[in-house]
């Protein structure tokens, strides 16, 4: 794999380096647990990518963020998942995939960033929110019923 220059990251992920991360092997076996998932739908995305900013902001923002590489742990919320699987887990995987350097704190164009491919990634592989179940609601069953009904 090739290293791209150090740069200042746009803050909308690009194509070409979405599909270079789903060319990855071990990038793209991650999925979202049915745990995760339903932790996902519960809080809806919006409370997820503001957990994404904090998570991102505290272990991943400094220049060098203590135990670098083994910051975000494989499991145990949708963010961390998605991390892995954009390689936005570490900032030696920020610099190998995103060209985002080590050693110099994450400005906040780069933490946007980071943030954008962490909602690209919930986006295109979570699985689908689960359907609204049919028929009558157990509060619906406590109104009087309409003529007809």
């Amino acid at each position: 794999m090739t290293r791209l220059p150090a740069r200042e990251v746009n803050v909308k992920p690009t194509e070409q380096c979405w599909q270079r991360l789903q060319n990855s092997p071990f990038r793209a076996r991650f999925r979202l647990n049915t745990h995760d998932a339903a932790y996902l739908y519960a809080k809806g995305v919006p409370q997820v990518l503001a957990h994404a900013r904090d998570f991102v902001a505290r272990r991943l923002a400094a220049a060098c963020p203590p135990d670098d590489g083994k910051q975000t742990p494989m499991r145990g919320h949708p963010v961390f998942v998605a991390q892995h699987g954009t390689a936005t887990c570490c900032r030696g995987c920020l610099e190998k995939w995103h060209g985002i350097p080590r050693g110099v704190p994450l400005s906040p164009t780069q933490q946007a960033y980071v943030v954008a491919m962490i909602e690209l990634w919930l986006q295109r592989r979570a699985p689908p929110a689960p359907a609204a179940p049919a028929g009558p609601q157990q509060l619906d069953l406590l109104l009087p019923s309409e003529p007809g009904r």
